[in-house]
């Protein structure tokens, strides 16, 4: 039905690249392009069955990234790259007048800050354009976006309370090792947190509030509260929401090397000089930890994440809680992944193939809460990411029930 470019060979990449492939009645034309095409190469070796093109492109630059896309002429263009190049993408998508969808808002590179506002500010431009931004269609932000809007839609006439509850509990043996691409993780994971409130955002230390959660067929594990994306764009589309929060675990090791890298400097941003060249010492830091794609053989365990929603239908109280559990090692036995890269990979290929069959429709700039999420929720079931719902049972994020 549709051409697509993918845009970053990292994890994430490799599974939404991997999934496209199994479905050439939807994506009849796949190119995977990335700054080392030789990361693209093997990706398609992979997978084989001659399906995917390859290509070498800068995402930073946004000549190179129009001048890809007008020579393949895609549908649409899938960002998987990092968040930094959000924008340059979206301006080579405006500029040859090509749908967009991407996993993670906007941040620039030297402020460990990110928000909305830059790519919401593309509104009007891709409306006028007459072609469609998907913004954050990973998992968190992503799912859980289309979980809130699938609560709403089916089970409440106002949601009130909502908490977004992300667990890994996989064990993937090393010593040290982030999930995703570490410099993003790092610096999401280091700033200090923030959750909404009474018309309000209120901010804490970084992992200062944390508590343990119990998390289906995992059990109990402590939660931290982070800022994520997605209580952004919820809280906005979802006025009637008076408390919004996101919790993550984390283990006590990994918590305690983390500190040490912070103490040492070795997660900060800022440039220094190191043997008369400038380098970011974050980034050195990425440079030595394991590739997130490379974690996929020996992990095991599940992840789980879910949203846990509290409002009224017809005047009465009323809970929900929706989730997914993906397990590490089936999901290497299929793609030679692991489970948080398939998790926000899989979402991805959703997102697009609603686009490309006109199930999510449209133009300018638009968040995955804003579609119908049915037709979503039903590809989830299909390809690799069942869900689970309680009606009505109390929350494991609260201390007591909602009455």
């Amino acid at each position: 039905m549709g051409k697509i470019l993918i845009i970053g060979a990292g994890g994430v990449g490799a599974v939404t690249t991997f999934k496209c492939a199994g479905l050439p009645e939807v994506f009849t034309e796949i190119m995977l392009a990335s700054r080392t095409k030789s990361k693209c190469d093997a990706i398609a070796n992979f997978i084989g069955g001659n399906r995917i093109q390859t290509a070498q492109v800068d995402a930073d630059n946004v000549s190179e990234l129009t001048e890809l896309i007008k020579k393949f002429n895609p549908d649409m263009v899938l960002n998987l790259a990092l968040p930094y190049q959000d924008l340059s993408i979206m301006d080579a998508c405006l500029a040859t007048g090509t749908n967009y969808l991407d996993t993670a808002n906007y941040e620039p590179k030297d402020v460990a800050k990110f928000e909305y506002s830059w790519q919401w500010a593309y509104q009007q431009r891709f409306k006028d354009a007459g072609i469609l931004a998907v913004l954050g269609c990973g998992f968190d932000p992503g799912v859980t976006g289309v979980f809130t809007s699938y609560a709403q839609k089916h089970y409440f006439d106002e949601i009130h309370y909502l908490d977004i509850v992300d667990c890994n509990a996989g064990d993937h043996g090393k010593a040290f090792a982030t999930n995703f691409n570490p410099e993003i993780n790092i610096r999401e994971i280091t700033q200090k947190g923030k959750y909404w409130e009474n018309g309000q955002w209120k901010e804490t230390e970084p992992l200062e509030i944390h508590k343990p959660i119990h998390y289906p067929n995992i059990g109990e594990r402590e939660s931290y509260l982070l800022y994520h994306e997605e209580l952004e764009s919820l809280t906005k589309n979802f006025p009637s929401i008076k408390r919004a929060r996101f919790w993550m675990t984390f283990g006590q090791k990994y918590i305690n090397v983390l500190e040490v890298l912070q103490q040492t400097g070795m997660t900060s941003i800022k440039p220094i000089l190191y043997e008369g060249r400038e380098i970011v010492p974050l980034q050195f830091l990425k440079s030595v930890l394991p590739e997130p794609a490379s974690l996929g053989k020996g992990y095991k365990g599940q992840t789980s994440i879910g949203c846990q929603l509290r409002g009224i239908k017809n005047g009465k109280p009323q809970t929900c809680y929706i989730w997914n559990n993906c397990d590490h090692e089936v999901v290497y036995k299929e793609c030679g992944a692991q489970a948080v890269s398939y998790t926000t990979g899989v979402p991805a290929m959703i997102g697009a193939m609603m686009v490309l069959t006109n199930q999510w429709t449209g133009a300018g700039v638009m968040n995955v809460e804003e579609f119908n999420p049915d037709p979503f929720m039903e590809k989830l079931n299909l390809y690799g990411l069942p869900w689970h719902e309680e009606i009505n049972k109390k929350l494991p994020v609260e201390t007591e029930p909602y009455v």
